[in-house]
């Protein structure tokens, strides 16, 4: 978890009641990981090397997009890719701003679950202006996430 002092990086973690190879495919498989994060990413796959882009499909924030460089795949124990945290102003140009990394882990847990681990670094670069708000909201942001996750593959 965060403390008063981290500025630079955000880590939850959730026990999953669902066996590794559900939660990895609900996260490496572009379209699942769509549904669950809320963006349309249907026909995508994840790759690396690869953009994968969506516009968000929750309510509120249907005026941005997922717009992720898929950095490392490491089939059933991590996932990784850059963004731009919170880019809320369509009138903001981000890809002048060095983006976070997001990182999923995955381990077993007892009773055939998964630990999944999101760590997003890098907020110290954002800029001064707004990397406040930005690590406010995407720490909010993966709490929700998790659960989101969770649900998905419990379904």
């Amino acid at each position: 978890m965060n403390t008063a002092d981290d500025t630079d990086r955000i880590e939850r973690s959730i026990v999953v009641n669902a066996p590794r190879e559900r939660v990895w495919r609900a996260l490496s498989n572009a379209e699942d990981f769509g549904t669950w994060f809320g963006a349309n990413l249907k026909g995508q796959t994840f790759a690396p090397g690869q953009r994968a882009r969506g516009p968000i499909t929750f309510a509120g924030y249907e005026h941005m997009s997922f717009d992720a460089l898929i950095e490392r795949i490491e089939p059933q124990v991590l996932l990784s890719y850059r963004w731009h945290p919170y880019p809320i102003d369509a009138t903001v140009d981000y890809t002048k701003e060095q983006p976070t990394l997001v990182t999923f882990t995955l381990k077993d847990a007892p009773g055939n679950g998964t630990i999944l681990t999101v760590v997003e670094s890098g907020f110290d670069q954002v800029p001064a202006h707004r990397r406040v708000e930005a690590l406010r909201m995407n720490s909010r942001g993966w709490d929700g996430q998790l659960n989101n996750i969770a649900r998905h593959v419990a379904a």
